[in-house]
């Protein structure tokens, strides 16, 4: 009896643990995310996942170079604007958004082209905090060293 107790009192707190580091969702089985000032206020876990996941890649960054720790909880403020890095990424998501809309709202199949096309974070950054304003380094091909065509007498 003493051991079925446990095991059931164990499991309760499991599933207090999990209710209580899980995100709360909606009805609708969408996340409930704060401060949503440019990404759609029904955004999903994964899709915010996804999101996010593509701007620290296509800067080379981690979450902190946008995002704020509160010191008084230890854990990062997610909503917080405290970081001019963020107001700056929802500047430029509005303008490749906009981007997109004007210039790439074509499908594939329009273009004969299997994926379609649009402008990215990684468009401009390539890995870097600043877009590059250079083009890339063209690669020359390598050269031969001119071959000798006298004949050697042995």
């Amino acid at each position: 009896m003493k051991k079925t107790f446990l095991v059931i009192l164990a499991f309760v707190g499991l599933v207090a643990l999990s209710c209580a580091v899980t995100k709360t969702t909606g009805g609708d089985g969408h996340s409930s995310y704060k401060n949503l000032k440019v990404l759609p206020k029904d955004i999903t876990h994964e899709q915010m996942d996804s999101v996010m996941h593509h701007f620290t890649g296509s800067l080379n960054v981690k979450c902190n170079f946008c995002h704020v720790r509160n010191e008084e909880k230890k854990e990062m403020d997610w909503a917080a604007d405290d970081n001019k890095h963020k107001l700056v990424a929802r500047q430029m998501l509005t303008m490749t958004n906009d981007l997109n809309k004007k210039y790439f709202n074509l499908t594939g199949s329009a273009m004969n082209i299997s994926t379609p096309l649009m402008v990215t974070c990684f468009t401009c950054h390539h890995g870097s905090t600043e877009p590059s304003t250079n083009p890339p380094k063209q690669e020359r091909p390598q050269q031969r060293p001119p071959q000798d065509t006298t004949k050697r007498n042995g």
